[in-house]
């Protein structure tokens, strides 16, 4: 009788951001939300 195992383990390391990066997304995200207002106002306006 032949037991064969196979084990695998997978580690999630959650990446730091730089400052940099922090701040651009942080303006992206300010970006985006004010054109999707943008688009909501001129929607109700029809």
């Amino acid at each position: 009788m032949t037991l064969n195992i196979f084990f695998i383990s997978i580690t999630f390391k959650k990446r730091q951001e730089s400052l940099h990066q922090a701040t651009r997304n942080e303006t992206i995200e300010k970006l985006y939300e004010h054109n999707k207002d943008r688009q909501a106002s001129v929607y109700h306006l029809m």
